[in-house]
Formats: structure tokens, sequence, C-alpha cells
């Protein structure tokens, strides 16, 4: 089995076409790219030096609308990352029905290591060379990994500069120009609800899914791998609809209550303040501070080491977390944490895919054998470009809607989403992964243009 993403994108959609009756045509289509493009970005460094960076972007299919993806900034980003995303995308607009294509971008990169203004000028120089293939009808970034709102309002700036300046060129400068990213701040174009909208709809996937089987959320223990924005959000809106949230963590490790986690705000505000959950047993407004057995002190907090005695929690490694007995395992970090290495170790009985791509091949293999329910990445993860829809609507048509007016639509339609995912799931005897691509491709299929989304 090949752990390739790109490999493992077009054997996903392939196993799918024949269920959906897809056209040999739409298939061909679907199984490359539009477009591919690579960029270099000169950055004159704060030492006088010269560097030079890779970006990237992949238009994959736009039968839909125009391309939508974020862009993210890692070390590890290459070109057969970012086609498998796009491809993702595609699929991911599809399934929960809005009228977007497939793209994603990102530059190889460490952003850490860059000060605040090495980081901008890359941003502004990458806009710069991306800025005649996007656009808000052609294709329409957002963020993702290390990149966050700030950052898009300098690509909506630098996009606003540089076609104004390209208009004998381009023919006309854009109506609409800060509709060409979302994630944007509000102050810039943003929308409510954005900051929430992949961890939140995840968890209205969960609920839902729950609802069409006939259980209770209420009381189900959760792990969640990956407790940045999208698994704050997540396990915050779990445990107020009654779920146990008894496990957290980042890259550097993480914390296991059994009795479950009082407080998630207080845990991510304590790991805000230390840069890592380990440690972070909070009873009411006071948290440890350890790392192993180190204790760290910020200034002004307070620190009391017997917190995690008192909870009876334990400190635990990122690798540790999958395989806890919970009842509902929530990977939302990177692709490929689910292995063949650990799938059976594995004691969760669900799994909601909040990261792109968390499965490899052989593992999805494994959770099918052993009776695993998975709400697939492109099916859990799809709040995030929902919410980038609503930004992009009410940046092209002049409106601004609150936030309980977002959630409302975002909890609606991730619920139809679901019911449509697992009934088809349930009629052909089929994985839920295979019916969200048969639900997807059974949109691309039907028409070049679906129904406009009707908002309330």
């Amino acid at each position: 089995m090949s752990n390739s993403p790109w490999e493992r994108a077009q054997k996903l959609v392939q196993n799918a076409a024949a269920l959906a009756e897809t056209s040999p045509h739409l298939l061909a289509a679907l199984l490359v790219s539009d477009r591919t493009v690579e960029v270099s970005i000169p950055v004159e460094m704060d030492d006088g030096s010269q560097r030079v960076f890779h970006g990237y972007r992949v238009q994959h299919n736009n039968i839909l609308g125009a391309y939508k993806g974020g862009i993210r900034y890692h070390e590890s980003v290459d070109m057969e990352e970012v086609k498998a995303l796009a491809f993702l995308m595609t699929m991911k607009c599809a399934v929960i029905n809005i009228p977007f294509g497939g793209g994603k971008g990102g530059v190889r990169v460490d952003p850490k290591k860059l000060s605040a203004r090495e980081l901008e000028e890359l941003t502004r120089e990458f806009t710069r060379k991306l800025s005649l293939v996007i656009g808000p009808t052609l294709d329409v970034p957002a963020p993702d990994v290390n990149t966050n709102p700030e950052i898009m309002r300098w690509i909506a700036d630098e996009y606003k500069k540089t076609v104004s300046s390209q208009k004998p060129i381009i023919g006309s400068a854009e109506q609409h120009p800060e509709a060409v990213v979302t994630g944007k701040p509000l102050d810039a174009g943003g929308s409510e609800g954005r900051t929430e909208a992949t961890g939140l709809g995840g968890s209205y996937a969960l609920q839902a899914f729950f609802k069409e089987h006939g259980e209770d959320i209420r009381d189900k223990t959760v792990a969640v791998q990956g407790f940045g924005n999208v698994g704050r959000w997540a396990a915050e809106s779990l445990q107020k609809m009654g779920a146990k949230i008894a496990a957290v963590s980042d890259s550097r490790g993480g914390i296991y209550i059994p009795d479950g986690i009082p407080d998630i705000a207080a845990v991510y505000k304590c790991k805000k303040a230390s840069g890592l959950v380990a440690g972070c047993y909070c009873i009411g407004s006071v948290c440890d501070q350890a790392s192993s057995e180190e204790v760290l002190r910020p200034a002004g907090r307070m620190c009391d080491i017997k917190n995690r005695e008192k909870m009876r929690g334990h400190n635990i490694t990122p690798e540790e977390i999958l395989t806890l007995p919970v009842d509902i395992l929530v990977p939302a970090a990177l692709e490929d944490s689910l292995t063949a290495g650990n799938a059976e170790k594995v004691q969760a009985k669900y799994i909601l895919e909040l990261a792109n791509s968390p499965t490899t091949e052989e593992a999805d293999a494994i959770f099918e054998k052993r009776g695993v329910t998975i709400i697939p990445d492109i099916l859990a993860n799809a709040g995030g470009v929902l919410v980038s829809y609503f930004e992009w609507y009410q940046n092209m048509h002049g409106e601004r809607w609150s936030k309980s007016d977002v959630f409302e639509k975002l909890h609606a339609s991730v619920e139809t989403a679901v019911t449509e995912v697992f009934r088809t799931a349930k009629d052909k005897r089929i994985s839920s992964r295979t019916a969200a691509y048969v639900v997807a491709l059974r949109r691309l299929s039907s028409s070049a243009n679906p129904a406009p989304f009707r908002h309330r």
C-alpha cells in the first residue's frame, strides 16, 4: 500500500467512482490538477543577507466554482503534499455542498525562525508572484498550518495593490479585492465565527453522527491529539455538549485525566502562557506548569505541583494519546498520525478526523476490519471551508452576519452533510470514507454550478 498522499488521494476517488457512477471524463479530470504553480520568493533578511524560499499553489479542479484552499508555512511543504491537499479540498467543498473547487498552497519555511518583518515580506512577495492566478472569482486562499488572520490581511492588502498596478494587463481592478482571501481579521473583512469554525464544525459532525444513530454524545470520553486552534475549539464545544474530555496533547506531550478535564478553556490559557500542554493540570485559576518533573513558573502565575495528584492525572506523550481507553479519538494535528504501527492499539470506537489525512491507507484497512467508525476528514473538518465561504459571500455582497447566524448556518449544513454521508454508507454497505467520496462525486457529476447556498 502507498503512503504517498497524492497516490492515496487518487486511489480514494477511483474506488468511489464506480459506486457513484462517475463518468470516465470526470474521473480523468479529477485524477490530475488543473494547474500547478511553483515560485521563488527572494527575501532580504534582517542581517542584510538574501534568502530564496520555494512557494507552491495547486489548483486542482473548479467544476463547482473558484478554487479554494489554505496556505501553509512549514518546512515539509512540497508539491506532492500540496497536490494531495488541493484534491481533498475539491472533495471537501463538494461534500459540504458549497460552490467552490479545490486549491492549496504553501511555502517551505519554518516561520518561527523569521522575524515579523521577514515573515511579512515573504508573504507579500509570495502574493505578488501569485497575483495573476488568484482572485475573488478565480482562486481564494485561506489560513492553514502556521498561517493566521494577520498573514491573510497582508495577502489581501498586497493583492489589492498589485491588481491596481496591473490594470492595463488584466483589464480592470477587482470590485471586491478583499474577497481574494478568507480568514481575515474582522476589521479587514473577516467573518464572525471563522476562528472556531473547523473545531466547532467537527463537534457538530460528531453530534449529528450520534443523532443519526440514536446515540447520545453525553458522557462519552474523548482524547484530542493536537491542542491548537482546531483541537481547542472542538474540545470546548464537545465538553459543552456533555462529552468528557479525558486527554489533550500537543507536539511535545499532553495530559490525561480519566475522570475528565474540568475546564478546557483554562488548560488552553495555561498552554498559551507556558508554551506547552504538559503539566497544565488546572484547578480554578491555578495550574501546574510542568514538563515531566520540571516546574515552569511564568511571571505572575502561581504553580501548584500537586494538582496532578489531586486530579489523578498522568503526563502522556503525543504517541500515547492515540491509544488511550476512550470512546472518541480526535486527531487534530498533521497527516499520518494513525498508521499500521499503532492502529491495532487504538482503543477508541470512533475517530473524528479534524486533521487532513491523519490515517494512512494501512490503518484505514485495520480500522474497517475492527469495526472502528471514522468521521472522515473531508466531512469532519469541512466547517472551516464552509465558514470561509460565508466570509467570501459576505465580502462579495457587502453583508455582515452575526456569530449566532454563522453558527446556525454551520450547524445546519454540517448536519445535512453528515446525514447524507452515513445514510449512503448504510445503503451501499460501504465505509464512511468511501461514502463521503460517493456523495462528493455525485455533486461534481450533477452540475458544474450547484444550487446557491440558501441562507436565512
